[in-house]
Order: C-alpha cells, then sequence, then structure tokens
C-alpha cells in the first residue's frame, strides 16, 4: 500500500474546472477571484460554477428570475423551524435538518437526470438563504418576510433578514461576502458533498453532508470564533497582551493562515477594506484596529497572514447580524460552489473509496466468552 497522508494534505483526489488555486491565486474556472469579487454579481458566480463560463444578459436576468420565483419555503418546512427549542439549538444544525426536510417536498429529489438535477439546484440555492433568514426571524419573535422578486440575491437575504431594503454599502458587503466565499477547490465540506453524491445518493443528501462538514469549528466555524475572541479581547489596549497570552499557552488564533495558502489568502484584503468601511461608518472602528493589530503581530512573529474567515468576523458584525449566524451565511454561500461539484461529479462519476493503512495488531486469536 502506498505511504498515507494525515488528513489528506496535498493528496489529489480528482479533476475539477469548477475552481483553482495556483501560486495563492484563486480562479473559478479561470476568473481570477479579484476580478470577480470587483465586478461580478453573486447570481453571475452561481452561474459561472455551474456552467465555467460568464452569463450572458438574458441568461443572467433569466437566473435571477428563477432564484426569486424559487425563494418561498413549503409550509411544512416553517412550521418544523418554529418547533425548535429556539434557546438552544444551534443555527447550523437548524439550517442541515431543514435542508434535509426540503427533499420530502421536491417531487423530484430522487430523480436523476441532468436537468432535473439543475432544476434542484436552482431551488435549493434559493432556498438556503430562506432557510437562514426564517430562523433568525423566528428566534427573534418576529414575522418571516417573503423576498421581493426584484432584488438581487444579496438584497434579498438582508431585506429578508431585517425586514427592509438594505443600504448600498451592505448590499456590496454582503455581496462580495458570498462571491469571495462560493467555492475553494476540494475544501472539507465540498469533498463530504462529492463523496455523499458519488454512492448515486440524491442532490438533497449531498448539501446535507456539506452542511454537516461545514459546522465543524475548523472548517465553517472559524469567523465566528474570531468575533468571540475581539467580543472577549473588548478593547484595542488589550489586543496584544491577549494575543501574546494565546501564543504562550500554545493556543490556535481563529482567522490566521491557511492549510493552503502559504503567502495569504487572497480573499482577505477584499473583507479587510470592506471591514474598515463598515466600521467607520457604523461607529466601531475599534473591530477593525483591533483586528489590524491582531494580523500585523501574527503575521510578524508566527508569519501567518490573515484568511477569509478574520475580516468577515467584523463585516458580518458591523452589519447588526447575530455571532452564530456567520456561519450559515458562509452556508449560503459555499452552496453554489457544493452543487457545482455535485453536478459535476454525476457528469463522471467513479464511487470515492479510498483505503485505509491499518495500524491496529497484527494477529490475535480468538478466546470463547466463558474463557475470557
Amino acid at each position: 500500500m502506498t505511504a498515507t497522508t494525515k488528513g489528506l494534505e496535498g493528496v489529489v483526489a480528482t479533476q475539477s474546472s469548477i475552481s483553482s488555486i495556483v501560486d495563492d491565486q484563486l480562479t473559478y474556472s479561470g476568473y481570477k477571484i479579484d476580478d470577480l469579487a470587483n465586478n461580478s454579481s453573486f447570481e453571475e458566480v452561481i452561474y459561472l460554477l455551474w456552467n465555467q463560463k460568464l452569463p450572458t444578459k438574458s441568461e443572467l436576468e433569466q437566473l435571477k428570475k428563477d432564484l426569486a420565483a424559487n425563494m418561498d419555503l413549503p409550509d411544512a418546512v416553517v412550521e418544523h423551524l418554529r418547533s425548535y427549542d429556539l434557546s438552544t439549538v444551534s443555527p447550523m444544525a437548524a439550517l442541515r435538518t431543514a435542508v434535509s426536510l426540503l427533499g420530502l417536498y421536491d417531487e423530484e429529489a430522487d430523480v436523476m437526470e441532468t436537468e432535473a438535477n439543475k432544476r434542484k439546484a436552482v431551488r435549493i440555492q434559493a432556498k438556503i438563504s430562506s432557510v437562514v433568514t426564517a430562523f433568525a426571524r423566528i428566534r427573534q419573535g418576529k414575522e418571516i418576510v417573503k423576498p421581493k422578486k426584484d432584488l438581487s440575491y444579496a438584497e434579498n437575504f438582508l431585506y429578508m433578514l431585517n425586514g427592509k431594503e438594505p443600504e448600498d454599502i451592505e448590499v456590496e458587503a454582503i455581496n462580495k461576502a458570498l462571491v469571495l466565499h462560493a467555492d475553494h477547490e476540494l475544501n472539507a465540506s465540498t469533498f463530504t458533498a462529492r463523496v455523499c453524491v458519488a454512492t448515486l445518493s440524491d442532490i438533497y443528501s449531498g448539501i446535507t453532508s456539506a452542511i454537516g462538514a461545514l459546522k465543524g469549528p475548523l472548517h465553517g466555524g472559524a469567523n465566528e470564533q474570531v468575533m468571540a475572541m475581539l467580543t472577549e479581547i473588548g478593547e484595542e489596549d488589550n489586543a496584544i497582551p491577549y494575543i501574546k497570552e494565546k501564543i504562550n499557552k500554545k493556543e490556535k488564533i481563529m482567522g490566521m493562515g491557511h492549510r493552503v495558502y502559504k503567502n495569504g489568502d487572497p480573499r482577505a484584503k477584499f473583507l479587510k477594506e470592506m471591514s474598515r468601511e463598515l466600521t467607520e461608518l457604523t461607529g466601531q472602528s475599534k473591530w477593525y484596529n483591533m483586528s489590524v493589530e491582531i494580523e500585523d503581530y501574527i503575521k510578524e512573529n508566527k508569519g501567518l497572514p490573515a484568511n477569509v474567515d478574520f475580516y468577515s468576523a467584523s463585516v458580518y458584525h458591523s452589519l447588526g447580524i447575530d455571532h452564530d449566524l456567520f456561519t450559515p451565511i458562509f452556508a449560503v454561500s459555499r452552496t453554489s460552489g457544493w452543487l457545482a461539484h455535485i453536478l459535476e461529479q454525476y457528469e463522471n462519476n467513479r464511487l470515492i473509496r479510498p483505503r485505509a493503512e491499518y495500524v491496529g495488531p497484527a494477529t490475535q486469536q480468538y478466546v470463547p466468552l466463558e474463557n475470557r
């Protein structure tokens, strides 16, 4: 058997035309993340990931219409969300369960033809933002807000979350975050989705599995933990002493460094700038200033630059979003990438079945129960 690699680090498990990370440069189907973050809407990125080409104006308008038309949730799913013990349930657990439940109300859930899977992809992408916003409002004792057909995906998300149409800078921030988080090659949750559907399980099972993987703090939960750290620090003067103590105790600093990028996450600079703008606008500059101090110190002393999660924390906080919704927002974006990979896996499928190197006892003799 070939040599094992802990965590499959550096192992190439498949071929894909969806996204790539080469020399610390992230691209979606060959388009640099810088160009997409600066110029594209999230809907354009969805289309790009699913079709490996940018949409024409008419194709983009059709996708926008299809997404807006499919955002409403089945009544049974809403009632299920209302039935949760909202004082204890994790938003990611609620999201995972609700997405699985959506499959029960999709007549094409187990239809595996290509066109049916594309239709389901639209429905899932549309409804996942509605699940997150519905959960958030139910938890606050507020009425669910229905989407508006004439709003963009980012606008509708903020509208359904807050019950009012958002400001331009808020839309820009969420749209940018959705674009930056949309796909990231063969990350843990994407790999989980592909492993799941490689058995020819349905698309809802694939997305549910991916959400389960994203729920972990070493993957999607990092941004929430970054904000928890900043809140614990409290004030700028406490930032460096706090970080020094963490380092002395050999504790992990969330949001710093990355398994793949060696010279810095190319996505981080965009959310860093949005953090600067939003915290200044909302009179909360201390969160940005504190983050910059921490990033500079860690980079100088540990050689680890910030990753995309580090500044997304203060961006979402500045938008007034509950901290435990940070990871569900990540899921709303990454669903576009998961769906792209699921569709690609179906197109050229082979069951994913790696081997494990056995390291247990070599030979043991069975002893009857009465003699043990």
